[in-house]
């Protein structure tokens, strides 16, 4: 018997054992990073002459930068849109809140085998204040942080609007479900980074590949000085706002990822590392921003090109091209696929999603399938501050976008061209184009939604007449 035993044991000691899952470029580890409220004017290599962004300008000439990249026009649907691979009208419910029966790329690069991590700014639990109109309805229904499939985290604003504190001067997080903070005389970015820094440095010889993502709060009003403001200085003046300090936050932006890209490189991942920078919406309106010689008012919040067209950068040194400018449509449901395919995870049957990836891309290869269109269904409502906007649904190519009450704009173009089409003097290309996206927008609304966008509501959320 003990013959036997030692026999066997033998065997096992000479079978060949599975490598353990390593990133590269196959299974890269990944960091999303998304800005907060900044279009395509924001940024140097896309012609936005009014803020510093060099080490941004730096990492599109290093790797790939996207001309025709949407968001939707406001945080809470775009958040909630790139994190399910979905439109809204699958799955909205209420302005600051996911869906907690729904799945996350977190739980999808988890099952995967990926570790991950996500720091910066939540708001998708909890986010009208107790007095406003018919907020029991909603406070607390949102997806809680721990359940959202991240291994390690450390957010601001994971629980109710009034109990936020500080994203910035001061800051307060929660991290792996312990509150910390206010922390005094810190500066929330960059305790973010210094949070996703420490967890790759933790977990790169674990063998696992890793994914972070990283929905930044910067340049998100309030607008307040930053570290590298000489306001910043003055204790007392930390929590001043003013809208001259919004080129200060861009530019302590741009410094955070330059201190993610370097810390990746410290840690010798470079080239085992794709980063990708995204925007969740367009520049607060209450700004005047220079894009190639021409003044635009920020877009954040309105279905204006100003409200939806943002910057996508890749960086993948050894695997992404140098100096790439791709110029496919890609809006916030194709990250997950994207995320699925770089990390060999399989999307199950019974997860519908809208996205397409544009792993290939990246790769240097076409899409398996084109992006013909993207399609935006956009009702921020019902929630806290809510009262002045309203339900938009359109569909755009690389040349119009049709609303679908029937106005067709001519969009043509890499900046944020946008002007209306007289129906009555329609070109053959352009009539083309009307049907083409006339289909798209029936076929997304003929198709599975939520009981929550049938009904267009108010901002309190009762049924508008």
């Amino acid at each position: 018997m003990r013959s036997r035993l030692c026999f066997a044991l033998l065997v096992l000691a000479l079978l060949p054992v599975a490598p353990p899952v390593q990133a590269g470029t196959d299974r890269p580890h990944i960091l999303l990073i998304m800005a907060d409220d900044v279009g395509i004017d924001g940024l140097g290599c896309y012609g936005g002459d009014s803020y510093d962004t060099p080490r941004l300008d730096r990492m599109a000439a290093e790797g790939m930068r996207f001309t025709h990249a949407y968001s939707q026009p406001l945080c809470t649907p775009t958040r909630v849109q790139i994190m399910t691979g979905k439109y809204n009208q699958r799955n909205w419910l209420y302005f600051g809140i996911l869906d907690p029966r729904e799945r996350t790329f977190g739980h999808l690069m988890k099952e995967a085998g990926y570790r991950t991590a996500m720091a910066g700014k939540w708001q998708l639990q909890s986010y009208d204040p107790p007095d406003f109109p018919n907020a029991e309805r909603r406070r607390g229904t949102g997806m809680k942080v721990s359940e959202a499939g991240f291994d390690e985290w450390s957010l601001f604003h994971s629980w109710h609007t009034e109990d936020k504190g500080s994203r910035y001067a001061n800051p307060r997080f929660d991290r792996n479900g312990t509150i910390v903070g206010p922390v005094g005389g810190a500066y929330g970015p960059d305790t973010s980074v210094t949070f996703l820094l420490d967890f790759m440095e933790r977990n790169r010889g674990s063998g696992d590949p890793m994914f972070l993502y990283f929905p930044m709060a910067l340049p998100h009003w309030p607008m307040l000085p930053t570290p590298d403001s000489p306001e910043w200085k003055d204790m007392n003046l930390r929590l001043e706002e003013d809208p001259g300090f919004f080129p200060d936050m861009v530019a302590y932006m741009d410094k955070m990822v330059g201190r993610l890209l370097d810390g990746v490189a410290d840690l010798g991942l470079d080239r085992e590392t794709l980063v990708l920078f995204y925007s969740d919406n367009g520049t607060d309106a209450r700004l005047t921003t220079t894009l190639k010689g021409e003044e635009y008012v920020g877009g954040k919040a309105s279905p204006l090109q100003t409200g939806i067209r943002v910057p996508l950068i890749a960086r993948w040194p050894g695997t992404i091209e140098a100096g790439q400018v791709n110029g496919d449509l890609v809006d916030a449901s194709d990250f997950l696929p994207t995320l699925a395919d770089l990390g060999g995870a399989e999307i199950p049957g019974d997860w519908p999603i809208d996205g397409i990836s544009f792993a290939p891309l990246l790769r240097g290869s076409p899409r398996e399938k084109e992006r013909e269109w993207a399609f935006f269904w956009y009702d921020p409502r019902p929630g806290w501050d809510k009262e002045r906007f309203s339900r938009h649904i359109f569909a755009l190519d690389h040349r119009y976008k049709l609303f679908d009450d029937g106005r067709l704009f001519d969009i043509t173009g890499d900046d944020f061209r946008e002007v209306l089409l007289d129906p009555a003097a329609l070109s053959g290309e352009a009539e083309e184009a009307r049907a083409k996206l006339r289909r798209a927008i029936d076929a997304m609304m003929d198709g599975p939604i939520s009981d929550a966008a049938r009904v267009e509501v108010d901002a309190f959320g009762d049924p508008v007449d």
